[in-house]
């Protein structure tokens, strides 16, 4: 009885765990496509192509982790 519930214990922590290892895997890759796109717009003068591959990259990384995650 005691070895059923620490299974499922340990299960729910490793869902949990999983979770939270792909939302943090998340954040950084967005921060990082935020960081480069916002330094293509202020540094090298290119809003139009820094807006696209800002608004494009985070509907791809959103598609990529619902797809894949």
């Amino acid at each position: 009885m005691a070895d059923d519930a620490a299974q499922d214990d340990l299960r729910a922590h490793m869902d949990t765990y999983t979770s939270f290892h792909k939302l943090v895997t998340f954040m950084i890759l967005w921060l990082i496509l935020l960081l480069s796109s916002m330094a293509l717009g202020l540094v090298a003068h290119q809003g139009l192509i820094s807006t696209l591959l800002g608004v494009g990259g985070t509907f791809a990384l959103i598609a990529g982790f619902v797809a894949f995650g």
